[in-house]
């Protein structure tokens, strides 16, 4: 994922906290608790507090943060003019939410019925009969709940706007004010922090704390995600505006999201890292790793350097192999990270590196959720 950044200005890069980017998220960890198995607790007492018409409520809505999470949470982003700042309250987001027009509403509304098409410049599905029929195609296959909601909105997206601003401002009412009270703190803290490096520091460090997985390629002039998806986007859009807009979360993580729609203000959504976490694997590391492990030789290698070490000469000896295959085999797992190497008198001794196998399973679910 790349954000061409070529001529910014360094005071267009902004960090900012947005009470209605984090309530997006709040909503999505209540739908999808399985994604973030340290809010548990959170989710268990918020969900079991829930009025059953606010709880019914958000299950009519929930397409727009469960599988793919709106732009309409970042609409600060998609205000034509605008100059890219986040509102201080969730009063004043909604405020900027209302601001967008309908055709922008719809189309970021319904953002999931066009994933291949994002980041393009397709038709509304308020105008084009094709896009209409796509929208409504693709909501069938999720539920009779989201057919309803999804005609709803293209015949009368007035009113469901106004429907889900009522929705949303019920969840602050209900649960969300006293969380944002407490979490709200250290996003602040936090985008001053990432402020005052932008301005002492540069952006490289500014980014480079933002996430592992954030990088700047000077020489290229952008700013690089490491993700799955495939996008590119710009910040320097004369028909958008100059700017790019960072917004930290105690609720991301392991989602790290980047608006990139077409004629929108690019947007790096990122979770506050927490000091108990590790540093995610990048997306070709755990690639490297899975494919050095899917050999059949060198998973039967694994077995005995997982229990403790041994020279090429005893590992070519106990499969049956000559030592430069077993070296061979020994290079691609070194490379993917995977063994240790270290000498012994004339002796080289390799052992597989458990705690990295240990987290295999938790960087490839990070990895594709990211």
């Amino acid at each position: 994922m790349h954000i061409d950044i070529a001529g910014l200005p360094a005071d267009r890069v902004v960090f900012a906290t947005s009470p209605l980017a984090e309530l997006g998220l709040a909503l999505h960890t209540l739908s999808e608790p399985g994604h973030h198995p340290g809010l548990h607790g959170w989710t268990t007492a918020t969900a079991a507090a829930l009025e059953p018409d606010l709880a019914d409520r958000l299950l009519e809505a929930e397409f727009l943060w469960r599988n793919t999470f709106a732009d309409i949470f970042l609409p600060f982003s998609g205000i034509r003019g605008g100059d890219g700042r986040t509102g201080a309250t969730l009063a004043e987001d909604l405020d900027i939410l209302d601001r967008l027009d309908d055709e922008r509403f719809v189309a970021a509304a319904t953002e999931f019925t066009c994933s291949s098409l994002y980041g393009s410049d397709a038709p509304s599905p308020l105008t084009d009969p094709a896009m209409r029929a796509r929208a409504l195609d693709m909501a069938t296959a999720r539920g009779p709940r989201q057919v309803e909601f999804t005609k709803r909105l293209l015949a009368d997206p007035v009113s469901v706007r106004g429907w889900i601003r009522r929705l949303l401002e019920d969840c602050d009412q209900a649960f969300f004010a006293d969380t944002w009270r407490r979490v709200s703190v250290q996003l602040v803290a936090d985008a001053r922090h990432k402020t005052e490096l932008l301005r002492r520091k540069g952006l490289a460090e500014a980014v480079g704390a933002v996430s592992s997985a954030v990088t700047l390629d000077e020489e290229r002039e952008r700013i690089t995600v490491d993700k799955l998806t495939e996008g590119r986007t710009t910040a320097v859009a004369p028909e958008v505006g100059l700017g790019i807009t960072l917004v930290p979360t105690s609720f991301g993580w392991p989602h790290l999201t980047v608006l990139h729609a077409h004629h929108w203000r690019p947007v790096i959504h990122y979770p506050v890292r927490l000091p108990d976490l590790p540093t995610p694997a990048s997306v070709e590391q755990l690639q490297r790793r899975m494919e050095a492990l899917a050999h059949p030789m060198r998973m039967r290698l694994c077995r005995n350097l997982a229990r403790s070490p041994y020279t090429t000469g005893e590992l070519a000896e106990s499969h049956s192999i000559t030592a430069p295959e077993v070296s061979r085999h020994l290079s691609v797992l070194k490379k993917a990270g995977l063994v240790t190497t270290r000498r012994r008198g004339r002796y080289v001794l390799h052992q597989l590196d458990l705690t990295v196998v240990a987290r295999l399973g938790s960087d490839f679910l990070e990895g594709v959720l990211r």
